[in-house]
């Protein structure tokens, strides 16, 4: 390997395999995931032991209209409250072993027992809590799931992106104004030519030119990163603003009426009773979705190039050391992250709405961000944290419409009360990567 300049350094496979090396060390016992499951068996304990609610509750699968319909399933409440309180007690259990056993498991072993378990924990608790609350009504499981993905999309998008940026190395609190100006640009060239799919492109190129401005100042002029987040959620804000009144309504007919991406469903896959309306009847959008996510997570984990991004974010001097521009390699990372989340924002409008308003994203960029923090960095686990935010935002409804004597605001609280212990490290230690936010000053 030359080391004589920036442009004739070349990264060895062996500097890789360092690099890697390194990387797979950083194994942190977190008792994170096993107090906060041990204090919601404490909660089930409470809810379905000590106050049971006597009565049946249904789970309603299918609709009248779906090609293979599947019976009601009605269940105890009371006895089913009780089994699962077992079951949690157990995979709390189970977790609190794996947490103990750090060390001397194999780290991916240990994450996954970890995650299945959180998993597995997450959806018995939320059956027997469904089963509680709504006792002598029907749960409906497909309307409840579909509400879900809808309202978590561009929250998994701006989690994406998040993750890429800050295991690059880069706060990306900006990720509001990515998602705002996405929707923004998507609505009035899509409008304009009548073709979503020019409007999705308008998004990516909106999200990449507000996260160039974020690079710009925080990669070379050294601006604290969260400051200038801040100040481009504020200026998109007042911008997009400006704009919505001053040029959009004037004419909304041909800059704010935006073709719609229709849902296309995928033969046979879509006919699969409740996983396929959620899944596979939804937009072209969604399903780019589901492509993100799985590259993205691929990519962080299996390829050079998250090899690489992430030694940048971990130990941005040992990879310059080896020949990685750390400079350029966070640069165009945090564009990319930009492009993804512009892509979110288009959700809102070539989707759900058909044009844009005033402040439509309405914080979801923030709430994408606590996903990244509660995900731990993680593209899967912040896919996980984004579909808790939607599916609670979405119970919160169905909560009030069959008139639960649990407050629905209390369910659309829930997240964000968890999330703010988990970033307040209450719960354990959430350890970003170790230079994300810190400048690289060369030399």
């Amino acid at each position: 390997m030359s080391a004589h300049n920036d442009n004739t350094r070349v990264v060895t496979p062996a500097a890789d395999a360092a690099i890697s090396e390194v990387l797979e060390k950083k194994e942190l016992r977190s008792w994170k995931a096993a107090i906060a499951l041990a204090v919601f068996s404490v909660v089930s304990i409470l809810l379905f032991v000590v106050f049971p609610r006597e009565g049946k509750t249904g789970f309603r699968w299918s609709n009248p209209d779906d090609m293979i319909s599947l019976p009601t399933w009605e269940t105890d409440a009371a006895v089913t409250g009780r089994v699962v309180t077992v079951l949690l007690i157990v995979l709390t259990a189970l977790v609190i072993w794996a947490t103990l056993k750090t060390g001397t498991l194999i780290p991916r072993t240990r994450r996954i027992i970890v995650t299945a378990s959180v998993v597995v924990f997450a959806v018995a608790f939320m059956v027997a809590f469904l089963a509680w609350a709504m006792v002598g009504n029907n749960v409906p499981v497909t309307g409840l799931l579909l509400g879900t993905v809808s309202l978590s999309v561009p929250l998994i998008f701006g989690a994406m992106g998040g993750v890429i940026s800050e295991r690059v190395g880069v706060v990306n609190v900006a990720i509001e104004g990515q998602l705002l100006a996405g929707a923004f640009c998507s609505a009035m060239v899509a409008s304009l030519t009548g073709s979503p799919w020019v409007g999705l492109v308008a998004a990516m190129v909106a999200g990449v030119l507000v996260s160039f401005v974020l690079a710009a100042f925080a990669i070379k002029y050294l601006v604290d990163q969260v400051i200038v987040g801040v100040v481009l959620n504020v200026l998109v804000t007042g911008l997009t603003s400006f704009l919505y009144s001053s040029v959009l309504t004037k004419d909304a007919a041909t800059l704010n009426t935006a073709p719609r991406l229709a849902p296309v469903a995928i033969p046979g896959l879509s006919e699969i009773p409740v996983i396929g309306p959620v899944l596979f009847n939804q937009s072209a959008l969604v399903y780019v979705m589901y492509v993100v996510v799985a590259l993205v997570f691929l990519g962080l984990f299996k390829t050079r190039w998250g090899l690489r991004l992430r030694a940048v974010g971990e130990h941005p001097k040992a990879a310059d050391t080896v020949g990685i521009n750390v400079a350029r390699t966070r640069f165009w990372n945090v564009s990319l992250a930009g492009a993804i989340a512009g892509l979110g924002g288009a959700y809102f409008t070539l989707v759900s709405v058909g044009s844009f308003q005033k402040e439509m994203v309405a914080g979801a960029g923030f709430i994408a961000l606590a996903a990244v923090i509660f995900g731990r960095w993680d593209p899967i686990r912040a896919t996980l944290a984004a579909l808790l935010f939607g599916f609670a935002s979405n119970l919160q409804n169905v909560l009030a419409a069959v008139g639960s004597p649990v407050p629905s605001e209390f369910m659309l609280m829930l997240p964000y009360v968890v999330t703010i212990l988990a970033v307040a490290g209450l719960v354990g230690q959430s350890v970003g990567p170790a230079a994300s936010g810190k400048p690289y000053i060369k030399g």
